[in-house]
Formats: structure tokens, C-alpha cells, sequence
């Protein structure tokens, strides 16, 4: 198939193809994301309007919308131009007004001529006691009543386009939808009971009942499937491109990580234990691997990267580790260097701050094999960094590296296997959005030792008592973390807000006891006031968020976090993280400002309920929706017009796993559920997927 079927031509033509969509509302639709008569197809009602014939008004409870039969007594013109034209009528109970703003008389005596019947629908409403109804939306002779449906659709809308327009024009396109072959799998078809895709189609926007118009219908489920079946087709076939690029097999030996797990003071959890075997199960394949690794702040995500790189090793290749910060970078050199000392092999950095005869020196190492693992922010990238035999890539806090660098690093090492950290744990449904073309490994448990992290809420009035409880901490050699808030536009900056609490806190502590960080620091003070901290030298830091990732300073036991509830869920959790990495007892203080909104309110007590970084992502996703959890902008989320991958992560489940089963069995679509297949694709206009099989 070189292009798109051609009996789906009609759903691509433009809107002023369909009935009632001249060129001007067509120019209208745009505004609500319909370009063709497909969008319009895939737009379903949101609601719906009973129009069921009553047998008067006061069937129901006003206002409300009522269908009832009239007889027409009489017409009262307006007097006067601002005043409404009136009609009296009467139903087998009780008289009413119908009311019209703005009318044409004539026109309103051949709807509604006097002593004849009609059918009316619309809102019914009581004024000074009064039943009126003003502008019906439906006026019909009873001979042509069956013309107005008992459930009526109601659709999104934009200024400018009416109900009536939106439901005439979708009928156009519902006429030019054809028969199309299935493409779900039968099995899960029979036992879903769906319909097939046209019935679906017609039956989603025809609902005879508010319960159609729910996601659990089978006529809207199928539909939702069918996009997420599509999306995730997408994602399989990207994966299997990339991995028929011919991957290298390294075999661990278990040579240099045995010392290490020697040498642990605790036994890795079962979590690492599994994700560290299907890494290597990865790394011995043919196929090039793409992972990610999933882990809640503390799982222990450094040792199963450092036993990743060490398999590499061993195999006699090369293994870099890329981190989004140098005080990140860094971090990960002292930690790794000193788990690693047991095997010893080299590991080096290499950073922007690497400059003349000392970078020349670690590129001839790295590109002689004299450098087992290296460190580096995105320093890597540059074209003199040349590896002898770069196997495998690890790529820490992976959402602060776009694609385009991630492929970067893929051509130091044609045939290098990719594993991608993340510590922001990704609830299932959007990481299945998102990453459904990586295999995923999810450390879902901590290592022991780490001690759990007592959150108390403080409002800002009781700040003297925060500053009094530090004064006690930090006289007993306790360190401590103090976070600036997130300053909205205004005319203070994060930056001065920093500053400023930096000020008071030096003059209560006294200059060497306080150190400073921001993100506008040049690399190297921020770094020198890192490395003050790590060392003990000062034992209070004052921070914007640069801490939040990645900072490990087991003595610092206390995190204040001023103004908590302008941060998000995550960004509390990563924070916290902070703190409890050592044996003392620690505690994460979430100062506020009153009132705290509801959901603010919410926000900060989900964080003192749990530390469980998935149920903070799921309700962190409940409240605030997928754009805003991974930042709209970077999101990489589909927009999808039919599902929604937070309710229905159980079918966008299920369609990963099929997709990746067709894809495996026949993986150029070539069989009738193949082509079928598709016709999906092209239907919801995934042309990059379509190109990926006839490249693949």
C-alpha cells in the first residue's frame, strides 16, 4: 500500500464538502481542532438532551428541557423594539408563553399559526411565576414529530457554530464512512462484545441514553481502543526499527561485579535483582537495547546502572554514563568510583570544564580503551569524543535530554545498547504513552538502610519555631537543606527570594555555617558551595530546585521547603528525597502560606501520607492531568480525541500487548489483519508509522 486507501478519501476531504459548511464556518472548526469530515467523526458527544414528547410542562421541573404537543392561541407582537414577541399556547395541563428576541412576525405566524397544533423542544423556565420558553429549539407539525430524535447529541462547540450546524454536519461525514475490514484481534473482539467499526462509529453518536454516552459503552471503548491501537502500533514498529539495527552482544562474565555485590554492606533488593537480569539479558542479545528504568527516589537505581556498565566492561567494551547537571555528574563519579573501587577499573569525567593538555589526555585515553567508564554532562557529545569501543549509554533523568541528543550519543557507538534513567516515577498508563517503544524495568522497592523521612506541615506564621528547631539540629552536627520558593512572575525572581533568605539565615547562623545555590551561579562557585556542603563545611544550604535531582548528602537530615504549595507533587517527593539518606532520623518541614487552596491543601498531604513515589504520581496525574505532570511541552503525550490513557489504562494496556504480538508475527502487515492494520494507521493518520514499514 504506497499511499492512502482511496475509499478514505471522502473522511480527508475538507469540512465545506459536508452539508451546512460554507467557507466561512468552515473557517470556524479549526478553533476546536476539526480540519476534515474524520476530526468531525472522531469528535463524540459529550452530553446528551432527553427529548422524549411529555404530555405537558409540568412533567418536569423547570428549568429543564421538555417536548411537548401545543395548541397556539394567540400571537402578541412587542410594542416596542427591545420588548419580546410573545405567543400564548397550551398543553393537555396548563397555558405557557413561548418568547422570541429579535423575530420576524411574519416568520413566527407561519411556524406557529394560530389554532393549529406543533411540537415544540427547549428549556422551560418560570418567570414572576410564569411557565415560558424561550426560542425552542425544535418547532415541528406533528406529522413529521419522528424527524426530532429522543436523545439528542451535544456536541463541543466554538463561537460561531451552533448545535444544529455541528450534528448536520457530522451526519454528512457519518454517510461517507465505509465498511472497513476488522483489524482487533477476534479473540478480543468476541470477548468484549464490540461492534465493528462502522456500528461503532454510528452507534457512539446516535446514544439513545445518558449511559451510551459513558467510556465503558462498547461502541465508545472500542473506539478508544482502536486510538490507542493505533498509537501503540506506532511505538512497536519503532521500536522493532530500531531494533533490527544490528545491536552487539556482550556477555557479562560476572568478573568485575562480583567484587562489587562482595563488597555491598546489604544485598541488592529483588527489584534491582531483576532489573539488573533483564538488562543483561538485553545486553547478551543481538538486539540493540532500549530500556528504561524506572525508580522512586533512593530504589537504588546508581548500582544497577554501575553493574550495567560493569557487564559492558567485561564483555571488553566502553560504558558512559550522561547526567543533565555537573553537580549530578560529579556526584555520580564519587559514588560510582568508590562502588566500583572493588573491580578496579577507570572511570573518569569529562565536563565543559575540562580544558586544554587535561581534555587532550582523557580523549587519547577514552579513544585508546584506557577509560572503562566515563562520566559526562551533554560534553560528550562533541565531535572529538571518541570512544575504542562504546557499548552501552546510560542516559540519567532522561526527560532533560531531547531525542535528538540521545541519538547523538548513539553514533559514538553504532551498535551501543541505550538504557535511560529516570527517578520521577511515570504512572502506567502515561508511561505507556510516552515510552510504549522502550522496555521498561521498575524498581519498586528500597534498599534497606535508607530511614523513612517524617513530613510535618508548618504554616508560615510558625517560622521562628522552624528556625529554632535548625539552631538545635545544626548544633548537633546535623546538616540541613533549606528551599526557596518557586516565585511566580512578579517582581521578585526565584533568584532574590534565594538571596534574601540567604541574607537572614547567614546573620542567625553566621557566614560559615550558610552556603548558597542557584541555577544562575557560573558552574564553579555553585560546585564550590556543593562540594562545602558534601564536605560538612557548612552544614546549612540555601537552594532554588537545582537541588532536586540527584544531590546525595547522607548527613543532611532536615528539608525546609518554603511556600510548599506552589511546587508540584513531584517536585515535593524529589525533595524530600533529599533527606533519609543516612542513619539519622530526618525530616522533611512543608512550610505554607494561609489560606491554602483545596487543592494545595490536598497536595501537601498526600506528601505527609506517603512515600511511595507511584501513588504520588498517580494522584499528582489525577489532579492535575497528563500535560502538566511531564510539562505540556515536553510532554511527548499523544493527543488523543477518543480515549483517555488516565481512565482506561487497562485498555491501552491491552493494546500494547497486541500490538507489539502483531508486529512480532507479522511485522511488514502483509496478512489480512496486517493490512487491515494499516487502513488504521492511515485512518488515524500515522504516515511516520506507514513509513517505518515500508522502510523496515
Amino acid at each position: 500500500m504506497t499511499g492512502r486507501p482511496e475509499r478514505l478519501f471522502p473522511l480527508f476531504a475538507s469540512l465545506e464538502t459536508l452539508p451546512g459548511i460554507g467557507p466561512k464556518t468552515a473557517r470556524l472548526f479549526p478553533n476546536m481542532g476539526i480540519e476534515n469530515a474524520r476530526d468531525l467523526v472522531f469528535t463524540l458527544p459529550t452530553s446528551g438532551i432527553d427529548r422524549r414528547l411529555r404530555e405537558s410542562v409540568l412533567d418536569v421541573v423547570a428549568p429543564n428541557v421538555v417536548t411537548v404537543k401545543v395548541h397556539i392561541e394567540r400571537h402578541i407582537p412587542a410594542r416596542q423594539k427591545s420588548r419580546p414577541y410573545r405567543i400564548d399556547v397550551s398543553d393537555d395541563k396548563i397555558a405557557f408563553q413561548l418568547v422570541f428576541f429579535h423575530a420576524r412576525g411574519d416568520w413566527l405566524e407561519k411556524q406557529l399559526p394560530v389554532g393549529e397544533t406543533r411540537i415544540i423542544s427547549g428549556r422551560i423556565e418560570a418567570f414572576d411565576s410564569i411557565l415560558q420558553m424561550a426560542h425552542p429549539d425544535h418547532i415541528l407539525k406533528p406529522e413529521t414529530a419522528d424527524e426530532l430524535p429522543l436523545f439528542e447529541p451535544v456536541y463541543p462547540l466554538t463561537q460561531g457554530v451552533t448545535l444544529k450546524t455541528i450534528t448536520k454536519a457530522v451526519g454528512g461525514a457519518l454517510d461517507t464512512c465505509p465498511e472497513l475490514e476488522e483489524w482487533i484481534d477476534p479473540a478480543l473482539l468476541r470477548r468484549e462484545n464490540w461492534p465493528g467499526w462502522k456500528d461503532a462509529v454510528d452507534a457512539a453518536h446516535a446514544p439513545a441514553a445518558s449511559v451510551e454516552l459513558l467510556a465503558t459503552h462498547p461502541a465508545r471503548q472500542r473506539l478508544a481502543y482502536d486510538e490507542f491501537f493505533s498509537h501503540q502500533l506506532t511505538l512497536a514498529l519503532a521500536r522493532r526499527a530500531r531494533r533490527r539495527k544490528p545491536g552487539q552482544i556482550s556477555e557479562p562474565t560476572g568478573r568485575l561485579q562480583r567484587p562489587v555485590l562482595q563488597a555491598l554492606p546489604y544485598k541488592p533488593t529483588a527489584a534491582q535483582q531483576r532489573a539488573i537480569g533483564e538488562i543483561q539479558t538485553d545486553l547478551a542479545g543481538t538486539d540493540r537495547m532500549n530500556r528504561l528504568l524506572q525508580g522512586d527516589v533512593g530504589s537504588g537505581k546508581t548500582l544497577v546502572a554501575l553493574l550495567a556498565l560493569l557487564s559492558v566492561v567485561e564483555a571488553g567494551g566502553q560504558g558512559v554514563m550522561m547526567a543533565p547537571t555537573e553537580i549530578l555528574a560529579r556526584q555520580h563519579l564519587v559514588s560510582l568510583r568508590e562502588m566500583a573501587e572493588p573491580a578496579r577499573v577507570v572511570v573518569e569525567i569529562l565536563t565543559g570544564r575540562d580544558k586544554g593538555a587535561e581534555r587532550t589526555a582523557k580523549l587519547a585515553a577514552l579513544a585508546a580503551g584506557k577509560i572503562d567508564i566515563l562520566l559526562g554532562t551533554h560534553a560528550v557529545f562533541q565531535p572529538d569524543v571518541v570512544f575504542k569501543d562504546l557499548r552501552l549509554a546510560v542516559v540519567d533523568e532522561q526527560h532533560r535530554f531531547g531525542v535528538a541528543q540521545r541519538m547523538e550519543l548513539g553514533k559514538k557507538g553504532p551498535k551501543a545498547d541505550v538504557l535511560v534513567m529516570t527517578a520521577t516515577p511515570i504512572p502506567r498508563s502515561l508511561s505507556l504513552a510516552q515510552y510504549g517503544d522502550l522496555d521498561v524495568s521498575v524498581l519498586d522497592e528500597k534498599p534497606p538502610g535508607r530511614t523513612p523521612v517524617t513530613t510535618a506541615l508548618v504554616s508560615a506564621g510558625r517560622m521562628d519555631e522552624v528556625v529554632d528547631h535548625l539552631r538545635k539540629a545544626l548544633s548537633e552536627g546535623r546538616q540541613a537543606y533549606w528551599v526557596c520558593p518557586l516565585v511566580e512572575e512578579s517582581e521578585v525572581s526565584d533568584l532574590t527570594a534565594a538571596e534574601e533568605r540567604f541574607k537572614k539565615l547567614r546573620a542567625i547562623f553566621g557566614e560559615e555555617i550558610v552556603a548558597l545555590v542557584h541555577g544562575q551561579m557560573p558552574p564553579r562557585d555553585k560546585d564550590a558551595a556543593m562540594s562545602r556542603f558534601a564536605a560538612g563545611e557548612a552544614r546549612l544550604l540555601v537552594a532554588t530546585t537545582v537541588i532536586e535531582v540527584g544531590v546525595d548528602v547522607p548527613n543532611a537530615s532536615i528539608m525546609v521547603i518554603e511556600r510548599a504549595e506552589t511546587f508540584g507533587l513531584a517536585q515535593l517527593h524529589q525533595l524530600r528525597g533529599r533527606v533519609g539518606r543516612g542513619s539519622e532520623k530526618s525530616t522533611c518541614l512543608l512550610s505554607y502560606q494561609t489560606p491554602l487552596s483545596e487543592t494545595g491543601r490536598r497536595r501537601l498531604e498526600i506528601l505527609r501520607e506517603t512515600e511511595d513515589g507511584f501513588r504520588i504520581a498517580e494522584e499528582d496525574l489525577a489532579m492535575r492531568g497528563a500535560g502538566d505532570v511531564l510539562g505540556t511541552a515536553q510532554s511527548g503525550l499523544p493527543i488523543f480525541r477518543m480515549a483517555d490513557p488516565e481512565r482506561q489504562t487497562a485498555l491501552m494496556q491491552t493494546a500494547h500487548t497486541d500490538a507489539r504480538a502483531l508486529i512480532e508475527t507479522d511485522p511488514k502487515l502483509k496478512s489480512a489483519r496486517g493490512e487491515a492494520a494499516r487502513t488504521l494507521l492511515w485512518l488515524m493518520s500515522a504516515e511516520r508509522a506507514i513509513q517505518m514499514i515500508s522502510v523496515g
